[in-house]
């Protein structure tokens, strides 16, 4: 089967943790350390989450398998990795995933062979551009929560200095993943030397501290007189020579540090070499979007409470409302497809009525009942 870029890079990055030197050593903590970070901020955080609409798709297409597919085997070596500190729930857990396998002939986790590290499967280019999705999905989402602007809410456009030819491609490796995850329409490139970005930088001084003690306050003030060129020139490069009392001090990247005062009507953030622009400006088709997906929220979790099957497919009836009618009509194809759906009617009045609290605002009346049932009353 075809696998995505996602799928490539979790079968080699869940190898990352396949690491027996904490069992060796006697260090049950670092060892559960490592997997709690591995399932949280890798599997659950990410792999799972960008994958949502993969596994929510109805038909078993070669996509939907390959998901599943690094899924399984994602958890079985979960549970092989962390058999020596919770020995009875991850044999249940390696039991209930092998029992739908015929290739797996164990009966139990702890008769596996414990994961082998296997350094030939790591692309270090994957991993780099993994990270940077990372880092980005990251920054974006603290500046929406810096905002009171939650995910589901759309937003038209994120940018991003790019500083070099190289860190551009790797992202645009990725810009796939990173529009999806943050619920962002466009990404667009900006080129380093741009006046849009009012960059400063300043000394770290826990890492030159150690390094030139007693040169210390001279470097600290040529780094603060950099010019915009001289400052790109350390990005770019990774270094930048100054003279200190007749005397060459050559700067790393890791010894400053770099950041972009925010663009008007923009949120800025910095990470490392990287920085992000967020525009927060919500126009009326974006913020019928966001309640059209707010209501698809809310309907599903509705599905939820009355026990529908995730395959049963629904109709709708929503009652008639000034603020909400426009959002459903001009999204009315995507709220069907979403919930499964066959049909959705705006009423004046309607029967057996939920009501669904969209946001602050709006309250949304719906009924909903399986399609099947429908049809027969």
């Amino acid at each position: 089967n075809e696998k995505s870029l996602i799928d490539d890079w979790w079968e080699e990055n869940k190898h990352i943790y396949d690491d027996p030197s904490p069992y060796e050593d006697y260090e049950p903590t670092r060892a559960g350390r490592a997997i709690q970070n591995f399932v949280d901020n890798h599997l659950s955080n990410w792999y799972v989450r960008l994958c949502r609409r993969r596994f929510w798709k109805g038909d078993y297409s070669e996509d939907k398998v390959a998901a599943y597919q690094t899924l399984y085997y994602c958890l079985a070596s979960v549970a092989q990795l962390a058999a020596p500190i919770a020995p009875f729930f991850m044999d249940k857990l390696y039991i209930d995933l092998s029992a739908s396998n015929d290739d797996v002939a164990q009966s139990s986790v702890h008769l596996s062979d414990f994961p082998e590290i296997n350094k030939d499967v790591i692309d270090k280019e994957l991993e780099s551009r993994m990270q940077i999705a990372q880092d980005v999905s990251s920054m974006v989402l603290s500046l929406r929560k810096k905002e009171g602007i939650k995910v589901r809410q759309p937003l038209s456009k994120i940018m991003i200095p790019v500083i070099n030819e190289s860190f551009r491609k790797q992202l645009e490796a990725v810009e796939g993943l990173i529009l999806s995850e943050l619920n962002i329409k466009q990404l667009e490139y900006i080129d380093g030397s741009s006046d849009i970005f009012v960059k400063t930088i300043k000394p770290n001084f826990k890492v030159l501290g150690p390094k030139y003690g007693k040169h210390m306050k001279e470097i600290a003030q040529k780094l603060i007189e950099l010019k915009k060129e001289d400052i790109e020139t350390l990005e770019t490069e990774n270094t930048y020579e100054l003279t200190i009392g007749g005397e060459r001090v050559v700067i790393d990247l890791e010894d400053v540090e770099i950041s972009s005062g925010d663009v008007p009507g923009w949120l800025v953030c910095n990470l490392g070499a990287i920085t992000v622009a967020l525009d927060v400006n919500i126009t009326a088709e974006l913020r019928e979007e966001g309640i059209a997906r707010d209501l698809v929220n809310k309907i599903q979790n509705l599905r939820k409470e009355k026990k529908f099957e995730v395959t049963d497919k629904i109709v709708l009836q929503i009652g008639s409302d000034e603020k909400l009618n426009s959002a459903i009509q001009n999204n009315l194809n995507y709220i069907c497809a979403e919930t499964l759906a066959v049909s959705l009617e705006i009423s004046e009045q309607i029967k057996d009525e939920n009501q669904l609290e969209i946001n602050d605002e709006l309250i949304a009346l719906v009924a909903i009942a399986k399609a099947k049932e429908a049809t027969k009353s």
